[in-house]
């Protein structure tokens, strides 16, 4: 059974072996959207890691105890179940294949990414529940591919999972190992407004360094907002940056933002106007709107991930 695929072997058909995220990496891959290379672990190597470390009644029995009025029990049941898959040897040809991948990507550092079987459909989103590992080199990458695949069980992933009533389903997950892109500029886009829900204008948020200082609520990024009608620059709301987050000797680290930078714009009109275009061809691609992660290096704009808006209550603003 294969155990790893390059983005250019899936498509977003593969949600079942590469996850929501690796499958839409390799889709937009295949589409010919600017995205760093890398593979994806899949969910079959996890199944096999359960399997074989024999995990899963352990796994099962723990999650049903679980009393989800009781933020004490989940926690609790989460703690027993990350201790078990950290505790357990990954399979020797499972940790060869990974390495050996990692090998032939020939990139210094990378991003490890959890990657769900379950997520990122047009109703739910997986995305903040599940763990990514930055700057992560080959002495740390088996470890936190183990830590990935434990995020399935994070106190909010469990609780996830019984909101969305997924308990009795099998949700396995897949991890993503992807060239870092260590950005001066990071940030998110939202193809159609998500507030007010306007079809016609994209939001587009930007933050220096790397892009977890606005996924984590660190800091308040710049808004710009796009006609996408007239393909002009609307609105322009610049916010002080004090610190950012960028790469350390091992992960990543948050420093003071350059005295200079701290009240600039962070894209300029032209760079704005030139995602806008980007983000669009993405959504075209995928045809209903889409919340998509960007980063910004020497130039060149990179698409890090992109998932459905599933916010948008108003049935008629999906895309034909």
């Amino acid at each position: 059974m294969k155990l790893i695929k390059w983005f250019r072997e899936i498509n977003s058909r593969s949600v079942a072996e590469a996850g929501g995220k690796g499958a839409s990496l390799g889709e937009m891959m295949r589409a010919g959207i600017p995205v760093p290379p890398g593979f994806v672990i899949l969910s079959a190597a996890f199944d096999r890691f359960l399997e074989e470390c024999e995990l899963l009644a352990d796994v099962d029995a723990i999650l049903a105890r679980v009393n989800y009025k009781d933020i004490n029990s989940v926690d609790r049941a989460s703690n027993e179940i990350r201790a078990l898959v950290a505790s357990a040897k990954m399979p020797a040809d499972v940790a060869r294949e990974i390495t050996q991948a990692f090998a032939k990507l020939a990139a210094p550092l990378v991003a490890v990414r959890s990657s769900a079987t379950a997520e990122d459909s047009k109703t739910a989103s997986w995305a903040g529940e599940l763990e990514t590992y930055l700057n992560c080199d080959r002495k740390r990458l088996l470890g936190n591919v183990k830590r990935c695949w434990s995020s399935l069980f994070t106190p909010r992933a469990i609780f996830y999972r019984h909101e969305r009533k997924l308990l009795k389903k099998r949700v396995s997950v897949a991890v993503v190992v992807q060239a870092m892109v260590q950005s001066e500029i990071s940030g998110i886009t939202f193809t159609v407004h998500p507030v007010t829900e306007d079809r016609n204008q994209m939001l587009i948020e930007a933050g220096w360094g790397l892009g977890e200082a606005i996924v984590s609520g660190m800091i308040t990024p710049d808004c710009y907002i796009v006609d996408k009608r007239t393909d002009e620059l609307i609105e322009i709301t610049v916010s002080q940056q004090q610190k950012m987050i960028i790469r350390a000797s091992r992960g990543v680290r948050t420093v003071a933002v350059a005295k200079k930078n701290r009240d600039r714009q962070k894209l300029s009109g032209k760079q704005i106007l030139l995602l806008a275009k980007l983000c669009e061809r993405v959504a075209k691609h995928y045809g209903f709107p889409c919340d998509i992660e960007w980063a910004y290096l020497k130039g060149k704009f990179y698409i890090t991930q992109s998932r459905p808006i599933t916010t948008l209550k108003a049935r008629n603003l999906w895309l034909k």
